[in-house]
């Protein structure tokens, strides 16, 4: 017997609890009792005239997370969500079936299933999610007909191949239909499409989208028919924008992450949306409806909402204003109470594809035609326009900056009075690939350079430097270490290893945390204003956010869908 099955088994004996209950059917609190045995609400009795300092309510759902971002298996992030109140995710993981496929899809599945957390997975439908990255595996028509056959499996995955949707591509079209023969909704990603354009990606069966950067784009989708995932993650931070849509459609939006580092997860999950709903003087039904009610309802999960007969899946709080989780109940267990993970530490397997071995500095030139002095300005005929990335911080977005390139002994160098410094990706799952290079504005390193094996989504190395000898010596740690985050500059350097598909560590979550914050803060000395620099370097290979984003094949516009060169005539 595994060690939190000894958590839930209480040898049938009832138990109860009393507090303040919220009834989110009825839209009504009142003090009462709650009574459980074998995981299961047996009773529920109002006592009129009593009075509690706390509330009981139905426990937090993540409406769309990525487990994988937490640099952390499933097992081990259950033992640290649990304590923010969450109870259950619905989850893509298309991360690691972009690495392993099928194989890592199980993965997945079996390490979650180790612990009483209610991981809801789903079929990936975009591995890899274009055509024009190189990614450890692909899954067909036939692989996602058979993961939505599963019981296991609860939805079709984000669908972010939208230019394939809109062209209606048969293979896509094909999985949309699998899904919807089998009663499974179909989860959508399609930044920036408003008007008839999200109308007819709704047509195609989508029924949500969770990156929603503006209010207008949020209505045109909820126009369109599609449910809102208010998303606030570590790079993607988008509830502000939307969190009236509490007031205006609560019965059609979400709360999730979408991608949560360990830092953030150590100090708050889904509670935070709650508390800041809460202060935005949204109605208190709505935001724990939204938090809970809405997405039990939209993938129909087994998930306890605080009914008679459902799963004893709740949470105890305190505070309106300050709303502060003190314990979680799983199946009728506690699994957290006070900030404390009551689940037990379980080691995971460590299962990889790596691939790619050691580079030099002079793999990392680019190349140019003619000498342009370092900064200059001046307007020659015929000078070559510099295509240059934009990050953008708390956005997966970019924005496409064209400059003047800084160009010494034939080759085009970085410019730290203009931000502008390298990019490369690297392939993963071969030994000695081209290498990818191009420029990033707007992470602001002065010295030294980052890497990272966590690049949405193919999870290719992507890094970031000032200089070649930086940027590679920060590439080989995470060679070296099959996979992992680094840092190298000013005289030091570190490396966080991810042995499991590149992606998650095998080490206890606290310790996790305190070195993710250590590399974050170590980024941050080098320079670097983001707020989460990590995970925005993440995303600077996930092709499908537009502006402009790197492959390992080559620099790519999101709007033309197709490549684009450094330099340009």
């Amino acid at each position: 017997m595994g060690g939190w099955d000894r958590l839930i088994l209480v040898k049938n004996r009832r138990q109860r609890l009393s507090g303040n209950i919220v009834d989110l059917h009825a839209r009504r609190i009142y003090p009462g009792t709650v009574e459980w045995a074998d995981g299961r609400i047996v009773r529920m009795q109002a006592e009129p005239g009593k009075s509690y300092p706390h509330y009981l309510a139905p426990g937090l759902v993540d409406a769309h997370i990525h487990i994988e971002s937490s640099l952390l298996p499933p097992a081990e992030f259950a033992r640290w969500a649990v304590c923010h109140g969450t109870v259950a995710t619905v989850s893509d993981p298309h991360e690691i079936a972009n690495v392993l496929g099928v194989a890592g899809v199980n993965y997945m599945i079996r390490d979650g299933a180790r612990t009483p957390f209610k991981f809801n997975f789903g079929a990936p439908s975009c591995v890899p999610a274009t055509t024009f990255e190189t990614a450890g595996a692909r899954l067909g028509v036939t692989a996602v007909t058979r993961l939505l056959a599963r019981r296991e499996i609860k939805f079709l995955s984000e669908v972010m191949n939208f230019p394939g949707v809109l062209a209606r591509d048969p293979a896509l079209l094909a999985m949309i239909a699998a899904a919807q023969r089998r009663g499974k909704v179909v989860d959508g990603h399609a930044p920036g499409l408003c008007g008839k354009v999200a109308a007819r990606y709704a047509a195609a069966g989508i029924t949500t989208d969770h990156e929603c950067f503006t209010l207008p784009e949020a209505l045109d989708k909820l126009a369109a028919g599609m449910k809102i995932l208010m998303r606030e993650g570590s790079a993607a931070r988008n509830l502000s924008a939307l969190i009236s849509l509490l007031k205006t459609h609560p019965e059609h939006v979400m709360f999730c992450c979408d991608d949560l580092h360990p830092d953030l997860l150590m100090q708050r999950h889904l509670d935070e949306h709650v508390r800041r709903a809460l202060q935005s003087g949204a109605d208190r039904f709505d935001v724990l409806r939204a938090a809970s009610v809405n997405p039990v309802k939209h993938y129909g999960l087994e998930v306890g909402l605080l009914r008679v007969g459902e799963a004893a899946d709740f949470i105890v709080f305190t505070g309106w204003k300050n709303f502060r989780v003190r314990r979680t109940y799983l199946r009728g267990a506690l699994v957290a109470s006070e900030g404390r993970s009551r689940l037990p530490r379980q080691p995971s397997p460590q299962p990889n594809k790596f691939k790619a071995t050691a580079r030099k500095p002079a793999d990392f030139v680019v190349p140019a035609a003619r000498e342009v002095p370092t900064g200059s300005r001046a307007k020659t005929k015929n000078r070559p326009v510099l295509q240059v990335i934009e990050a953008i911080n708390g956005q997966l977005i970019t924005r496409h900056r064209r400059e003047i390139p800084a160009i010494i002994n034939g080759a085009v160098v970085t410019d730290l009075k203009r931000d502008i410094l390298k990019i490369a990706v690297v392939s993963r799952y071969k030994a000695q690939a081209p290498i990818a290079l191009g420029f990033i504005h707007g992470f602001g390193l002065k010295a030294g350079a980052l890497a990272s094996s966590v690049a949405h989504d193919s999870h290719n190395v992507v890094a970031v430097g000032v200089d070649d000898v930086a940027l590679c010596a920060a590439i080989n740690l995470v060679l070296k270490a099959r996979g992992g985050l680094s840092v190298v500059g000013r005289g030091g350097s570190a490396v966080l290893p991810l042995p499991i598909a590149g992606l998650m560590s095998g080490l206890d979550g606290r310790t996790v945390a305190r070195r993710y914050t250590q590399l974050d803060q170590q980024a941050k000395r080098l320079g670097s204003k983001l707020d989460a620099p990590f995970m925005t370097l993440s995303f600077m290979a996930l092709l499908v956010i537009p502006d402009l984003k790197m492959s390992d094949q080559g620099l790519f516009s999101a709007p033309r869908w197709a490549f684009t060169p450094v330099l340009a005539p």
